[in-house]
């Protein structure tokens, strides 16, 4: 019987073929974020190229807001950033900190179990269920309860997250490509009342956030914040 022949492969620029494999690693979470990639000459002695055609590869993954390209640095990968998000939500666990008091997150429960309806996620996914309390200097914060895709992030699965938030721990090893936020204000009911030491019916702030790599999801995320505690401030102009 005769070998089928396989098709012709399309043929791309050396400089894409580069980008490609350095947008794999990166978006694979070989290379976090924080990472420094290697350098020009040694990509250029790896793909058999001049490094000007790797320099173009990276300024078009510069460009993409994938990496930092830094004098005497090299080139890092770049940390996740809400380029187009109307209200810019820090991370918890830095922002308590970053104000002198004492992080602590106290974990209630984690299970595996199906996604959240609200989370628009296929139900054959498998995740994993995180429910805890940001403290600061001993005092409820917010309550969170987040979902981790273990298909998109199965090292999950064994994180530490009692020496870092999931939050933290997510921006630190998770590279994502889009956000998605949504902002409410609820009532807090019996549950929320005991975590968060409020009252019944006390007015809270509910903040979901969804975040993707790819078309992959990775984390769906909702906490819940005393209202007369934390604000989100936006600053606007007009356009150009």
């Amino acid at each position: 019987m005769t070998a089928p022949v396989a098709a012709p492969l399309r043929k791309m620029p050396s400089y894409q073929l580069i980008r490609s494999e350095i947008e794999a690693n990166i978006l694979g979470g070989i290379w976090p974020p924080g990472s420094r990639i290697p350098a020009e000459h040694q990509l250029a002695g790896k793909f058999g190229c001049s490094r000007m055609t790797v320099s173009k590869a990276i300024s078009a993954l510069a460009d993409a807001g994938l990496v930092l390209r830094r004098k005497r640095a090299g080139t890092i990968v770049a940390r996740p950033r809400m380029h187009s998000a109307v209200l810019d939500i820090p991370d918890i666990q830095a922002e308590i900190i970053a104000s002198g008091k004492a992080y602590r997150f106290m974990r209630l429960r984690e299970s595996t179990a199906a996604p959240p309806t609200a989370a628009d996620w296929p139900t054959t996914i498998a995740v994993l269920h995180l429910r805890g309390v940001h403290l600061a200097n001993g005092v409820p914060f917010a309550f969170e309860q987040r979902w981790i895709n273990l298909a998109t992030v199965p090292m999950a699965a064994d994180a530490d997250f009692a020496a870092s938030s999931p939050g933290s721990w997510l921006l630190d090893h998770v590279p994502w490509t889009a956000a998605e936020n949504r902002i409410s204000a609820i009532t807090a009911d019996a549950a929320i009342g005991r975590h968060l030491a409020l009252p019944a019916n006390a007015a809270c702030l509910c903040v979901e956030r969804r975040t993707w790599r790819g078309a992959d999801h990775i984390t769906f995320v909702r906490q819940i914040f005393p209202g007369d505690t934390y604000d989100l401030t936006a600053r606007f102009g007009p356009p150009a």
